[in-house]
C-alpha cells in the first residue's frame, strides 16, 4: 500500500505530470490554434522562454511518476521524490506567474494553470513538513 502521503498527492501527479507530458508533446507539434497561443508567441524570445521549462516540467513529471511507481517498494525515497516534485512544480508555477505579471499581461487561459501548478503543491508541503517536524520536548521551551 503506498504510504498516506503519495495516496493523497496521487491524484495531482496523475493530472500535473500527464498534463505536462501532453503539454510539451502538443507544443512540439504544433497542434494547439493560433488563438490558444500566449501573446508574442510567435516572438523568438517568447519561444525561447516557453521552451526553457522543458527541462523542469520533464523533471517534475519524472520525479512525481517516479514517486509513485516505487511508492510501495521504497516509501520513504518515494515521499522525498514526491517532496521535491511539488517543490518544482510549485517554483515552475511561480516562474510562469511573475513573467505574465511582470508583463502585465492577464489571459486567464494561462494563469489559472500556472496558478494551480504554483499553489497545488502548498497544502502537501505544509503537512509534510509538519509532519516532518522535530518535537522539541517542552522543558527547552521554558526558557525562551
Amino acid at each position: 500500500m503506498l504510504p498516506t502521503f503519495l495516496r493523497r498527492v496521487r491524484p495531482f501527479f496523475l493530472l500535473t505530470d500527464i498534463g505536462f507530458l501532453l503539454y510539451w508533446a502538443i507544443t512540439a507539434l504544433h497542434v494547439l490554434p493560433a488563438a490558444w497561443l500566449f501573446k508574442d508567441y510567435d516572438q523568438s524570445l517568447a519561444v525561447a522562454w516557453n521552451w526553457s521549462f522543458l527541462p523542469l516540467d520533464l523533471l517534475i513529471s519524472a520525479t512525481g511518476l517516479g514517486s509513485l511507481a516505487i511508492g510501495r517498494k521504497r516509501p520513504v525515497v518515494a515521499v522525498r521524490l514526491a517532496v521535491f516534485s511539488l517543490v518544482l512544480t510549485s517554483c515552475s508555477g511561480l516562474q510562469a506567474v511573475a513573467f505574465w505579471a511582470a508583463r502585465c499581461d492577464v489571459d486567464v487561459g494561462w494563469w489559472i494553470p500556472n496558478l494551480y501548478l504554483l499553489l497545488y503543491p502548498l497544502p502537501f508541503l505544509g503537512s509534510f513538513l509538519r509532519a516532518e517536524a522535530p518535537k522539541a520536548p517542552e522543558a527547552s521551551m521554558a526558557g525562551i
